[in-house]
């Protein structure tokens, strides 16, 4: 019936606004085909499979491929039993998407101290819980999937709300070195905004000292939800606190088209960090595994 051909409903969730809009586009031209194979009244020609979609829009500020070629690449081998995504500008199973998500719930962490009897971690008390500040790179913390910003709700069993940044700190140097737990709670202050480059290569946002200050009006960051006055954390999941604006810059350039930023606001940051320092250049720079 026709309902059937008018039935579709966004649903789930899209790494970045640019994602929902090519596939809601994609799924209304497949719902027109669809139509026009069951009642064999001819779709309306217009220029190519996906042509009058809007999609124009999108390669203008996107640089997107939208030729007829290009998106019936994406189409199912049977339209009619598979349904899920057809077009997109995010890669199917971008690794990125896995290596910066913010996962919800708690993990536990279990570690042994170095040769030097260090973790590798500094702890720092904020609202009444504990985070991590800082993971040096190659440190057993670092190996264990620490990462700055998450929230320590256990050490060693021991519930640790309320807890001073000294006491935490003293609690895991008195440790015993062989195993050293920790029940964490993923960066609960941060969230990650998947961008799109446009044809020129640009997201859409000025940031110093690593800040960002301004939005570019209908770029992908304004698109996203990109916000001013919130730190870069991390770009494609690797930490960028304390590398300089260049080299940030550099990162964004050597990106792929789709470019996940983890950002947090700034004056929760600049209280996490001022007792970090010159360390802050020492900081774990690994991809996280997943």
């Amino acid at each position: 019936s026709e309902s059937f051909f008018h039935s579709f409903r966004m649903s789930g969730l899209y790494p970045s606004l640019e994602d929902l809009q090519v596939d809601t586009y994609a799924k209304t031209q497949l719902a027109t085909e669809l139509k026009s194979r069951a009642t064999g009244v001819p779709a309306i020609a217009g220029g190519g499979l996906y042509a009058n979609l809007g999609l124009e829009e999108l390669m203008e500020y996107a640089g997107l491929d939208i030729s007829q070629t290009a998106l019936v690449a994406h189409m199912p081998e049977d339209v009619v039993r598979q349904m899920g995504t057809i077009a997109s500008v995010t890669p199917q199973g971008d690794r990125t998407l896995a290596a910066t998500s913010i996962k919800q719930g708690v993990r536990g962490i279990a570690l042994s101290k170095d040769s030097h009897g260090k973790v590798g971690v500094i702890l720092k008390s904020i609202d009444k819980g504990i985070f991590v500040v800082f993971v040096w790179g190659g440190s057993a913390a670092a190996q264990a999937g620490l990462r700055f910003g998450d929230q320590i709700l256990q050490i060693n069993g021991e519930n640790v709300a309320g807890w001073s940044s000294d006491k935490a700190m003293e609690f895991v140097r008195k440790a015993a070195p062989e195993r050293l737990t920790f029940a964490v709670r993923d960066r609960p202050y941060e969230r990650v905004v998947t961008l799109q480059k446009d044809s020129m290569g640009h997201v859409g946002f000025v940031f110093k000292d690593g800040e960002i200050t301004a939005l570019v009006k209908d770029s992908s960051a304004c698109r996203n939800g990109l916000l001013i006055n919130h730190q870069l954390i991390e770009i494609n999941g690797l930490n960028v606190v304390g590398l300089t604006d260049d080299n940030i810059v550099k990162l964004f350039r050597d990106s792929p088209t789709t470019i996940s930023a983890t950002i947090m606001p700034t004056f929760i940051y600049k209280h996490l960090i001022k007792s970090v320092g010159s360390l802050k250049k020492h900081m774990d720079r690994s991809l996280p595994e997943f």
